[in-house]
Order: C-alpha cells, then structure tokens, then sequence
C-alpha cells in the first residue's frame, strides 16, 4: 500500500491506546508502519528496481531485526534530548520494552497490508523469491484513507477535549476498515471462481491463471485477467452485474527467446523475475514490447513495460 496508508495506520495504533504505553509511542508506531519501505531508494535504479522492491526489507530477517534498530533509535533519541536539556517536560517515561513492542506492532502492519494488493510482495526473502498476492486492495484505496484518517481525527479530538473513551473512534475505524477488506477480499474470490467456471465451459478446460485485479476508487468493480497458453484476455466484474470478457488475445512471448534476452539484458532479467502475467507483443515493424497484463491499461503503465528490437 502506498506509505499515507501505511502512516494513518500507525497513527490509527496509537489512537487505540497504544500511546499511552510509553513516551514517543506514536512517532514510533508511524515509522515502523513505514519502516520495510526503506527500500525505496532503489527506485533510481529504473526498472532494476522491481527485483528489489518489496523483497529483503519485507521478509523474516528484516521483520525481526528493523524493529529492534528502530526501538534503539528512538530510545537513544531520548536519551540524547535528556543529555543536552532539550527533553520536553510533557514527554512521558520512554520505556525501551513498550518502544519494541510497538516497533514490531507497526512493522508488521506493513507487510499485512502489502499482501492485499495485486503488485505482489516476496514475505519469505531471503529464504524464498516466491511473490504473494492477495489481490484485495488496489495499492492507493481513497476509502481506506477517508475512514482511517476520521476515525483518528476523531479520536484526537475527544482527547484532546478530555472526553471519555477518546480510543472508541479508533477502534470503529480498526473493526470497519477490517470488514472492508475482508468484503474485498470475498469481492475477489467470488469474481474468480465465477470467472473460471465461465472460462472452464467455453474452452472446455480452466485456464492456467485467473486474477481479479482490483480498481481504483470502484471498489466493487474487478478488471478480470486471464491466461491460457499463448491466449490471454481480459474482462469486468461488477456487482450484481456479473462477468463480461473481450476477445482473447495471443501472446508472441513463444516467439521471443526471453530467457536469453534476460541473461543478457539486466532491465528484461528483472522485469521477468517481477511479472506475475508477462506478455509479448509487436511494437511497430522493428520492435516488440513486454509488459505485465495486471498494469497494462492504468495510468502508469509505461512505468511497467519495455521495449526492445525484433531479432532472429
């Protein structure tokens, strides 16, 4: 999910009653909700990139160890602000236990959330590069963030007005967003399963791979994808409307020597390694362009696609 997510989140923790664990609990909460996404930086490296995005710093080892470097971090900001006299007067106790247990509490927030979109997230790197995907969650969901950022606004606003149960709005907003994802999530498997048996009765068999991507805003539509050997589609899910499907479409990949492209071409090895539904297709008389189906009518497609010369 994108990192305005990932912070009304943190912030969400602490208006639950988190914050009151310990000093500098909420910053806490907000930056390890953040925290797997220090990989970010390898966005410089252009389409390289994809082979590292949302691997490493989203597996085991970092999910154990960037809590405990975060905690120590804030810890010793405290201590430091103590040393030089500029600790605020107001700041409560800061308690390293509680900083950890929140650290963890955050950071594993993250790659929860990241599950549920269809981009894709490797949970078990190192020991794994297999991608999961939860397909639930477009990667920016507008009403994740409006419910999200009411329940906290709310919850700050009757403590800050010394109400009683000030932590009710955050728990509202914790227990609905729950059920619109898990509303999302049945939204997906049953625009799947339908999809299947549809595609399974016109071809006669199922088809190797079915997705139903999630869209922006339209949280009750779905862009169905599918694949079945050279052949791939597309279609739409709406609720209480049902499936419809374009004309398949063929796939040139079988034409194209890809993994020989791949050992010899950095960008086309790391695309591949990220693709969930490669696809190859004429660019012009002299030019093939590959690109991932999940990605090929939004906005940012040419972020997710390249091109390269026709060869013998």
């Amino acid at each position: 999910m994108d990192n305005l997510t990932h912070s009304l989140v943190g912030a969400l923790f602490g208006q639950m009653g988190l914050k009151r664990r310990t000093g500098l609990a909420l910053p806490t909460l907000i930056l390890a909700a953040n925290l797997p996404d220090i990989d970010a930086g390898c966005t410089i490296y252009g389409l390289r990139s994809l082979a590292m995005r949302r691997g490493l710093t989203h597996g085991p080892i970092a999910l154990l160890l960037l809590p405990i470097v975060l905690a120590a971090l804030v810890y010793g900001f405290d201590r430091w602000q103590a040393r030089r006299g500029a600790r605020p007067l107001a700041r409560p106790p800061v308690r390293f236990c509680w900083l950890l247990v929140l650290s963890y509490v955050g950071c594993l927030s993250h790659p929860a959330l990241d599950w549920l979109n269809s981009y894709g997230i490797r949970l078990l790197e190192p020991f794994s590069s297999r991608w999961f995907y939860g397909d639930t969650l477009f990667i920016i969901d507008i009403w994740i963030w409006a419910a999200l950022a009411l329940a906290v606004g709310l919850s700050i606003r009757r403590e800050r007005k010394r109400l009683a149960h000030w932590t009710w709005p955050a728990w509202t907003g914790f227990a609905s967003v729950g059920v619109y994802i898990l509303a999302n999530g049945f939204i997906t498997g049953r625009a799947e399963a339908q999809a299947s048996r549809v595609l399974a009765n016109r071809d006669g068999h199922a088809p190797e791979l079915v997705v139903a991507n999630p869209r922006p805003i339209a949280f009750w539509r779905r862009e169905m994808l599918w694949r079945d050997g050279a052949r791939f589609g597309s279609g739409g899910y709406v609720i209480g409307k049902g499936l419809s499907f374009n004309p398949p479409r063929r796939n040139l990949s079988d034409k194209v020597d890809l993994d020989a492209l791949a050992r010899s071409d950095p960008e086309i090895r790391a695309f591949l390694f990220w693709a969930r539904m490669p696809v190859v297709e004429r660019e012009g008389a002299a030019m093939y362009r590959l690109y991932d189906q999940r990605f090929a009518g939004q906005i940012m497609a040419s972020r997710f696609s390249l091109v390269f010369p026709v060869m013998r």
